[in-house]
């Protein structure tokens, strides 16, 4: 029998399970406001379990192509399993950030390490009325951030060759890509250590945002 093991916290008693690991903490200072190419105020964040509902919501409302192009097939609904491995993460090993226009979740970008590797894989999927913002190049550098500090050094993806935007959002952002292609499939690889070059391109990407936007008062931008 597994006894409850009491923590000390007046009014509670804590469950304590051998071998359970503890919940990931929600790294929620990595909030952060940015401004599109549209002159839009989108909120980022790491994802969390509650936001099951909301992925679920976003995912029916994208358009079999949005949908294709993530999955490379028709995926119209999201299984119970697949809503619990893309929003209970371990902020470590397996990110993901959401942007929020509002209350409204209109993309999601995640990375997932290769187990005993320092290589993770990226991907992400924009509403279909928020893509070509800039959305995904700015969900791509909080991943690579994240990713660098957590010992990641290489993102490899892999994007269908029609898909012009998403392969522009790798191209253009600063990291050195390298690519093949292979049965209509393109792989993409690049380093995403933060060096000289990157951050240049970086801070011109940000620069040519002329009109700044307005940012919640408890979150600082990206």
């Amino acid at each position: 029998m597994i006894e409850p093991q009491d923590h000390g916290v007046a009014g509670r008693r804590e469950i304590g399970f051998p071998n359970q690991p503890p919940a990931p903490r929600d790294p929620a200072e990595l909030a952060c406001d940015v401004t599109t190419r549209v002159g839009t105020t989108i909120h980022l964040r790491p994802i969390r379990p509650d936001d099951a509902p909301r992925l679920v919501d976003f995912h029916q409302h994208l358009s079999p192509r949005s949908v294709y192009r993530r999955f490379f097939s028709a995926h119209p609904t999201l299984s119970a399993a697949e809503v619990e491995r893309f929003t209970c993460v371990d902020y470590v090993d397996r990110m993901a950030f959401i942007a929020e226009d509002g209350d409204q979740l209109v993309a999601v970008g995640r990375y997932d390490r290769s187990p005993g590797t320092a290589e993770a894989e990226v991907a992400f999927v924009v509403a279909d009325q928020y893509q070509h913002h800039g959305i995904g190049t700015l969900l791509l550098e909080q991943l690579a951030d994240a990713g660098w500090r957590s010992g990641i050094t290489t993102f490899v993806a892999m994007t269908l060759m029609e898909n012009r935007d998403m392969l522009g959002v790798f191209v253009d952002s600063g990291f050195r890509v390298t690519t093949s292609v292979e049965h209509g499939i393109v792989s993409v690889r690049f380093l995403i250590e933060p060096d000289e070059a990157y951050r240049v391109v970086r801070t011109a990407r940000h620069a040519r945002i002329q009109s700044p936007a307005r940012h919640r008062a408890d979150t600082p931008p990206c």
